[in-house]
């Protein structure tokens, strides 16, 4: 058994000890899945009573007893009436055994340790002595419903984690201690960016502070001056449409369940965009296109709406309210590899603005024996896979294949990103369309006066959707924006109130600071402190809302005309007339 192999059946065993013990302390509890997952393990149990937190220390004290008695793993087939008849008072285990009997299982198999039998496919080690009890623990509890479908009963999930070794393990727990840290949902309410109003406003609904409006507005900024360098022209459109556009499009019906309910007006029936594509296909057909028009790149920071399930939604991860950084660029076939490695490239160049760097690219291709699942264009496919391929070759980026991936209409790449708190994650996603052409019937007057049809949409948002990489970069940064993107980057903070007349000068000489890079035309942002409070409760909270650039001024300093300049690389002196050059350098 290879360690990848081994270490998962040592995960599912511990999921296996861990209900023998929760049987143990409550017999005839309901059991549903169980299985390993990528770090560790869960269970699912139905309760009537609650499994405090407390009592994980119990269950895992009881886990390791359980070990240490050499329990072995006995795999053994059941009829599908013994399954039955053992499981007659647990529907969960019942509705598990209807399955496999509907797919054609005349028996079921069982894991038997000790006395504890239960229905299971494996994997699990030859016995417990193959499991090293200092290199597990039990982390959370949470609620899970059964099957993951809400309409269904609410089961109590305990997770654990696993490895092989105790150093693993604690390497482990100190990253995931890390990761709370940065917890976009605590840093977010800590620093006063955004919160959600479940009860008057609704779940996934994001309410932006004014902190957060700032770091918002200055990442759109942003965006609109890369794209004006690119080319894009913006626009802007509406929040909702008749039907008539989304079955155009396709997404009614195949996306209805995403959409929000439909709106009877009386001049027919509306919904709230899901997607910005749509919109802006009919824009490019709002009038006569000249082959002198390709490409056009049409950009907008547009807000969608997706009724996600409520009890998917997680902080800014997963909303119902999204802003994308989105634009479509329409070309000719010829013009693909051009325009797809101009979008590579400002790609990189935003990911060099903000430090990022642990990404590659992942080239998601069609499988022609997968009819049913893509556009039946063979000649497109092989043509626009491998014009991304060479695009991808070109930039010399580091890019991975997979099969079977596309998207129905056409193939798309991904860039796949390793955050600060090791969690994998797509960032972002450059799409190629050939199937837009034939819905909305795109044409375009050619060099020879011919109609041509051959239009192609890349659909890019290399920013991602504003809330998910908002969630991404407080996580990455720990809060501590760069200088150019922090809500408050500068805060003055007085001794006494007998500097009143010099902190005037120091905001004067703050007022004369714009910064250029990497966004033109950037005010400085400040605020001056001068409460009747301590000084160290002062720098408390200033460091608490991690302003970059604190400027403590006291009677001495004001005498020699200078500040004392507190970063989170220590601190100096400055003199007043040196002030903006030291600013200054941000840029």
């Amino acid at each position: 058994m290879s360690d990848y192999k081994k270490i998962e059946a040592v995960r599912h065993s511990l999921s296996h000890l861990m209900t023998m013990a929760i049987s143990e302390m409550y017999p005839g509890v309901g059991l549903g899945v169980g299985p390993f997952v990528e770090d560790g393990f869960y269970q699912d149990y139905d309760l009537e009573q609650t499994i405090n937190p407390e009592l994980l220390p119990k269950i895992e004290k009881r886990i390791k007893e359980l070990i240490k008695q050499d329990l072995k793993f006995e795999q053994h087939d059941v009829s599908l009436d013994e399954a039955y008849a053992f499981y007659k008072n647990d529907p969960y285990k019942t509705e598990m055994i209807n399955d496999l009997k509907s797919n054609g299982s005349t028996t079921v198999s069982f894991y038997k340790s000790g006395d504890f039998d239960n229905l299971c496919a494996g994997p699990h080690v030859a016995s417990t002595k193959e499991i090293n009890p200092d290199a597990f623990k039990l982390t959370r509890i949470s609620g899970a419903y059964w099957r993951g479908d809400e309409k269904n009963k609410m089961l109590q999930r305990i997770y654990g984690v696993a490895f092989e070794s105790k150093e693993e393990l604690e390497q482990y727990l100190e990253a995931l201690e890390q990761a709370k840290q940065r917890d976009h949902r605590k840093l977010g309410r800590e620093l006063e960016l955004y919160f959600i109003d479940d009860e008057m406003v609704g779940k996934g609904l994001i309410m932006w502070t004014p902190n957060g409006t700032i770091v918002r507005d200055k990442i759109e900024a942003l965006a609109k001056q890369k794209e004006d360098d690119y080319g894009y022209k913006r626009v802007s459109t509406p929040h909702i449409a008749k039907e008539q556009l989304y079955l155009k499009s396709g997404h009614l019906p195949y996306y209805q369940d995403d959409m929000y309910p439909a709106m009877k007006m009386d001049d027919g029936t509306y919904y709230l965009k899901a997607m910005n594509c749509p919109h802006h296909h009919r824009i490019f057909q709002s009038k006569l296109r000249s082959y002198r028009d390709l490409p056009l790149r049409i950009a907008e920071y547009g807000t969608c709406y997706r009724n996600e399930l409520s009890g998917t939604l997680a902080g800014l991860l997963r909303v119902r309210a999204l802003t994308m950084n989105d634009a479509h660029i329409y070309c000719s076939k010829e013009q693909i590899k051009q325009e797809f490695i101009g979008v590579l490239r400002l790609t990189k160049e935003y990911f060099d603005i903000f430090g990022l760097n642990n990404y590659w690219f992942r080239l998601s291709k069609w499988s022609p024996d997968n009819k049913d699942k893509y556009i039946d264009e063979p000649d497109n496919w092989e043509y626009s896979q491998n014009i991304l391929r060479e695009a991808l070759l070109e930039e010399g980026v580091e890019f991975q294949e997979a099969d079977d991936e596309a998207a129905f209409y056409g193939p798309k790449v991904d860039i796949q990103f390793k955050s600060v708190i090791g969690r994998e994650e797509t960032m972002s996603t450059i799409q190629l369309d050939f199937a837009a052409k034939t819905r909305f019937g795109f044409d375009y007057d050619g060099s020879s006066g011919e109609k041509g049809t051959d239009v192609f949409v890349i659909h890019r948002a290399p920013l991602s959707v504003h809330e998910r990489f908002l969630a991404f970069l407080i996580e990455n940064y720990a809060g501590w924006f760069p200088f150019w993107l922090a809500p408050e980057q500068v805060r003055i903070l007085t001794v006494n109130d007998t500097v009143s007349d010099y902190v005037a000068e120091v905001e004067k000489a703050i007022k004369g600071v714009v910064l250029m890079q990497p966004l033109k035309y950037n005010e400085l942002r400040y605020s001056v402190d001068d409460r009747n409070e301590s000084l160290g409760k002062k720098i408390r909270e200033a460091t608490q809302f991690k302003i970059p650039i604190q400027l403590i001024i006291g009677p001495k300093d004001a005498e020699a005309r200078e500040v004392s300049v507190r970063t989170r690389s220590g601190e100096e002196k400055i003199s007043l007339d040196g002030l903006s050059e030291y600013l200054n350098q941000y840029n």
